[in-house]
């Protein structure tokens, strides 16, 4: 492990991380996240309908189109060629949750973990921007890094 952080010059500035020496390698990264809501907003969600239409499908599209647009939203970030970007939304009526996991890829000096992690916290917060007119107490939960692997550090299983 590092003895300092890669995004921080010897003066404690912020620096963006130099990957031109790095060599080029498949990268993947799955994150994952939960929206707990009310039953009865599930069932409206499942059933299509909340007034504002069809969420899991806007969800799973602003997922895919945040994880695009990653490096806007974090300072430091590089710019990178995706691959492949997957979003699913699971309801799960046995906890009143909607699971959300999204996969990205790309062949690249860097890896995609932030796109993953960016694009399961949009679709999140398109979860809950959809349902909050019936639900004031939706929660957003355990938004997390599931698995990367590719460049120096392989695989990292953390699930």
């Amino acid at each position: 492990m590092a003895d300092r952080l890669s995004h921080v010059d010897e003066q404690g500035k912020p620096k963006m991380v130099d990957i031109s020496g790095k060599d080029d390698t498949e990268r993947e990264a799955v994150a994952g996240g939960l929206v707990r809501m009310k039953p009865e907003t599930l069932k409206l969600l499942v059933s299509g309908g909340l007034s504002k239409g069809d969420a899991l499908v806007t969800a799973q599209l602003a997922g895919i189109m945040a994880a695009k647009q990653t490096p806007h939203l974090i300072p430091l970030c590089h710019p990178l060629l995706l691959a492949d970007v997957q979003v699913e939304l699971i309801p799960r009526p046995e906890d009143n949750t909607v699971a959300i996991t999204a996969r990205t890829k790309s062949l690249g000096k860097t890896g995609v973990e932030m796109e993953a992690l960016t694009a399961v916290a949009v679709a999140a917060l398109t979860i809950y921007d959809m349902c909050k007119a019936v639900d004031r107490g939706i929660r957003i939960e355990n938004i997390r890094l599931i698995r990367k692997s590719g460049g120096k550090s392989g695989t990292i299983e953390l699930e």
